[in-house]
């Protein structure tokens, strides 16, 4: 798989000059301000002028036919500009659920999302039933993202035969949907509270739980992509602000601790960006959620991702605030928001410390440890 080939070069290329054109910092202060946390005309543009909420779907969807490298450079870039739009919700976890699922009407909700017409969310965490009328799914879901505002949600919810994939509709009576207080503004999260809400079986009963670890896996993934986007941007920053800030009759990029914490943020970028890339092209390589040793070694990639990305990202944002001094703890500088969107992301869908224990049972270092010890 060619990361650099011509043609993500040229992807990368057109959403920065989408995002930096529609989704500049002034434009996210405003958005993550608004009742629904994103402008959806940007995204339906984004959708239709450019079409890359379906970069990972089949033609026969109406995607491109791409891969999860595709769908990764893009992520990267919503990293880098912090963009209020739901993309991690509705390509990244909706379509990837709805896709692995292969029944119901999925490929009419992946059609849709792809247009730009329905944005997606997924909850987990809930409890399935089935009565004369069909299926109900019962439960609280927290910190799901976007949660508050998508069309479609997609839940996982624990059936007699198993765990099961269910499509709601967002508007289904009985689903109480809580928009929560976050640190970062710029992705929205939300409690779902639901009771008897009438539910479409996707897929069959009992065989979800490889959609979910594929999920899971997916959603690590991406935030270590984006990841890799926000420490770009930060070095960036830092690197203009060390160029044209002067103190003591010297700019501050001729100090050496400037020079270090610089030079330590271009060695996390790097070293982030290869481990995340490596991850993705295990993703787009992983096949069918069934497949043994392609599943393994992705999710153990994928956890090895977001537990180096995650923390090379907090170590980024916190030289930055350094490196601009009192500036960087205004609110009116850009740092506070990728603080916050690495410090929340650092814990979603598990922080580094547990990231580092799957892949330590993974490759059975744990095992080696306690055996040592005998």
């Amino acid at each position: 798989m060619n990361l650099y080939s011509d043609e993500r070069l040229a992807l990368r290329e057109a959403v920065a000059d989408f995002l930096a054109k529609h989704c500049a910092e002034q434009q996210v202060r405003h958005d993550m301000d608004q009742p629904a946390g994103f402008d959806r005309a940007t995204w339906s543009l984004f959708a239709g002028q450019l079409g890359l909420c379906g970069l990972g779907v089949p033609e026969h969807l109406g995607g491109s036919g791409g891969d999860f490298l595709d769908v990764a450079v893009v992520a990267e870039q919503f990293g880098a500009s912090l963009a209020c739009l739901p993309f991690l919700s509705s390509v990244v976890l909706t379509q990837t659920a709805l896709a692995a699922a292969q029944g119901g009407d999925a490929g009419e909700y992946i059609e849709a999302i792809t247009a730009g017409r329905l944005t997606g969310a997924v909850a987990m965490g809930l409890t399935g039933s089935r009565d004369s009328s069909g299926w109900r799914v019962d439960g609280v879901a927290d910190y799901v993202v976007d949660g508050a505002t998508a069309d479609v949600v997609v839940a996982f919810a624990r059936t007699p035969a198993g765990m099961s994939q269910f499509v709601i509709d967002g508007q289904a009576p009985g689903l109480v949907r809580e928009p929560l207080q976050t640190m970062d503004q710029t992705r929205r999260l939300a409690r779902l509270v639901l009771a008897g809400v009438p539910a479409r079986l996707a897929g069959g009963e009992g065989q979800a739980l490889p959609v979910l670890e594929l999920v899971r896996d997916t959603a690590a993934t991406a935030l270590s992509v984006e990841a890799v986007g926000g420490i770009g941007r930060v070095l960036d920053l830092s690197v203009e602000h060390a160029k044209t800030r002067e103190q003591f009759g010297r700019k501050i990029g001729s100090f050496q601790a400037v020079k270090h914490r610089c030079a330590d943020m271009f060695v996390d970028a790097e070293s982030a960006r290869a481990v995340a890339y490596a991850a993705a092209a295990a993703q787009a390589g992983r096949g069918a959620p069934a497949a043994g040793s392609e599943r393994e070694a992705a999710s153990t990639m994928a956890s090895a991702a977001k537990a180096f990305c995650a923390a090379a990202y907090g170590r980024a944002v916190r030289s930055m605030i350094q490196i601009h001094g009192g500036m960087g703890f205004t609110w009116e500088h850009p740092a506070h928001l990728y603080f916050k969107r690495a410090t929340s992301d650092a814990s979603m869908f598990g922080d580094p410390l547990f990231h580092r224990h799957r892949v330590a049972v993974s490759l059975r270092l744990l095992q080696i440890e306690e055996q040592g010890d005998d």
